[in-house]
């Protein structure tokens, strides 16, 4: 066990402070046993506080750290880093989330979020105290990938992995390349014909040959992890085996397909979804016409099998506005004489797609706006579609307008063999189908299998130029975790003890990610890990009879006493400090206090100050200055104290004073 600790909890610039009463635990958790130094801090994650604790560490002789600040995945790499350079194992170092899991859950009652961060903190004491140092796990890496869809982004995506040296395989499953761009004519914004895009990119993906291209391909089978992962490709019946390091997934989406009935399709034949219009245009020359009858009014419906409240599709597909209006301009561009009403929920066009949409509107067309709850009504009259609706931009006025043709603006779903995909590489699937990534901002390429990347449309409703950007940033990352040859993955992983584990199976039953399979050991059955796929997710350990597995890190001896640690019984004075006035000297002892709070207040001279004036007398940058002003002010050092004379900036002081 460990015997000298050190704990760290943050105040996260009031965050954390203004509910959880952070200085009376710092003195609590000091009487913890094996705590040899417990501190609370401004900022845990800030360049001064992490030299502090690197000095720490390395003075105190500690030999593992807590630190209870926000979650761990924002900053575990960031205190692991921490460890690695004062000198002792990033593993021996747990952080606690007492920001989301205490202060922000608990606002509205700071005595309940304190005793609980308490609980917390000392359940990750106890957690440390049984840490062992633990080395990374490494995998050799095959220096090649599987670019599973040779849509748009997955040729660009195999373009770029092949300029940057890897050897590619580009799988499709269709016999032509270019996915749902090559059935396309003209394209929003750059006006490039799709078919014309396609086969530039092919051309380029033929220019390279690193690049093997497998088309009218299914994948069958994956086996093996990160770095070695085993595929089966069957190609017109012939079953081809490849090992690759990496995958990256852009199998791209599906157009909605409206139902029976649906917005009158079905009805008549004059009701047709946006791709089948776009043909109509684009295999027309001189004159719009359809079943032999020109066609002069255009009734587009927007949000077809999209934002249901109820229905299953409640995203919005967020490309279908700018399409339809870009449809518009090209019908308008080709045909004389066409009328365009758009019935629509809310126009998306966002960024420069605005520019379409004011074109739009120039060219004459009419925009009549309809909620959910009173849709548009389609009636046959003579072979012919009536729009009937509410206009809720003139006071929800009854139009009725018959139409030459009625297009279904309908956005993008999940491809059909999404399941098929998902099964096979054990890719998590949302509410809306689509595969999903681990965090939206912060691994929006990333899954949870090591290894496997995502890109482009088929984790969600994207244009040419976002699913492009999606699967670059998957060729990103790609190339940065196989350009090291060898990779290093996290040893928080299954361990069997194989004196006790009699392999009854059950263990792999449960594993979703095939990492357990049996061993002969000394003509015995047993369970064995493969470190490489394994999640560390635990999910076997507790169906082994025998208790012959565990997670490192979190033994059963660790997990009883996090459990002891934060049932114990709290002793919580209820204070009023998290909402006492502060002043300057609310901060003494805290070292990591920022030098340029104190060379700002040390400028007040019993007035209020701006910022410029306090940038004179400090000599900080008034940028800096304002940088930090925002911070004490919503920390509670300093506060507004109106206008100058001129009302031409605010005025601070010091709280108090």
């Amino acid at each position: 066990m460990k015997q000298r600790i050190g704990v760290y909890i943050c105040h996260c610039g009031g965050n954390i402070s203004d509910y959880v009463d952070v200085e009376q635990l710092s003195k609590l958790i000091a009487n913890e046993n094996n705590v040899v130094i417990s501190k609370d801090v401004m900022f845990a994650c800030s360049d001064s506080n992490q030299k502090e604790m690197i000095q720490d560490i390395q003075e105190k002789q500690l030999d593992a750290i807590v630190v209870a600040s926000c979650s761990p995945k924002l900053h575990t790499h960031t205190f692991r880093n921490v460890a690695l350079r004062a000198g002792i194992n990033p593993y021996n170092y747990v952080q606690v989330n007492v920001r989301e899991q205490c202060s922000w859950a608990h606002s509205d009652t700071p005595l309940d979020a304190t005793v609980k961060a308490y609980g917390l903190i000392r359940a990750g004491i106890n957690r440390v105290a049984y840490s062992e140092a633990l080395d990374n796990i490494e995998i050799k890496a095959q220096k090649a990938v599987a670019v599973i869809g040779a849509g748009v982004a997955g040729m660009r995506a195999a373009i770029e992995l092949a300029r940057l040296g890897n050897n590619v395989y580009l799988i499709e499953k269709e016999e032509q390349v270019g996915g749902r761009v090559a059935q396309n004519g003209k394209l929003f914004m750059t006006g490039e014909d799709g078919k014309a895009l396609t086969q530039r990119l092919l051309d380029n993906v033929k220019s390279y040959s690193q690049i093997n291209l497998f088309t009218k391909a299914t994948l069958e089978k994956v086996s093996g992890s990160v770095g070695n992962f085993n595929i089966d490709v069957n190609v017109e019946g012939n079953l081809l085996k490849l090992n690759v390091g990496a995958i990256l997934v852009t199998t791209g989406f599906d157009y909605y397909q409206p139902s029976e009935n649906e917005y009158g399709f079905g009805q008549t034949n004059r009701v047709i979804t946006l791709q089948e219009f776009n043909k109509l245009v684009e295999n027309k020359s001189k004159e719009l016409s359809f079943d032999g009858k020109p066609v002069n009014s255009i009734a587009y419906i927007y949000c077809v099998g999209n934002r249901q409240s109820k229905g299953p599709n409640r995203y919005c597909s967020r490309y279908c506005c700018t399409a339809a209006i870009h449809s518009s301009i090209t019908a308008h561009e080709k045909f004389s004489g066409i009328k365009a009403f758009h019935f629509y929920r809310d126009i998306r066009t966002y960024g420069k797609q605005e520019l379409l949409y004011r074109q739009s509107s120039l060219n004459g067309d009419v925009y009549l706006k309809f909620e959910e709850k009173e849709p548009p009504v389609i009636e046959v009259e003579n072979g012919y579609p009536v729009v009937k609706v509410k206009d809720y931009l003139t006071s929800r006025k009854e139009i009725a307008l018959k139409a030459d043709l009625v297009v279904l603006v309908t956005g993008m779903v999940a491809r059909s063999d999404s399941n098929s995909v998902s099964d096979k590489l054990k890719i998590p699937v949302g509410n809306d189908k689509f595969f999903n990534e681990i965090h939206p901002k912060l691994r929006p390429v990333e899954t949870v299998i090591n290894g496997v990347y995502i890109g482009g449309a088929c984790q969600g409703p994207k244009n040419i130029t976002e699913s492009v950007q999606s699967a670059l940033a998957g060729v990103s990352k790609i190339n940065a975790l196989l350009k090291k040859e060898v990779i290093e993955l996290e040893p928080i992983v299954a361990r069997v003890n194989k004196e006790t584990c009699l392999w009854c199976g059950k263990c792999a039953e449960v594993c979703e990610y095939d990492a357990i399979k049996p061993l002969e050991v000394n003509g015995k059955m047993v369970a064995e890990v493969n470190v490489a796929t394994c999640k560390g997710c635990g999910i076997c350990a507790p169906v082994c009879p025998n208790d012959a597995i565990e997670i490192a890190e979190y033994s059963n001896h660790g997990i009883e006493s996090m459990i002891a640690g934060f049932a114990a019984q709290a002793e919580i004075n209820q204070t009023e400090t998290q909402h006492e006035e502060k002043d300057e000297n609310a901060l003494v002892g805290m070292k990591e206090y920022p030098k340029e709070w104190k060379t700002i207040l040390e400028s007040f001279n019993g007035t209020p100050l701006s910022i410029p004036q306090i940038s004179n007398m400090s000599g900080l940058a008034k940028e800096l200055v304002t940088y930090h002003l925002m911070t004490m002010n919503r920390y509670g050092i300093v506060e507004p104290a109106g206008l100058n004379d001129e009302e031409s900036y605010y005025l601070y002081k010091p709280k108090n004073h």
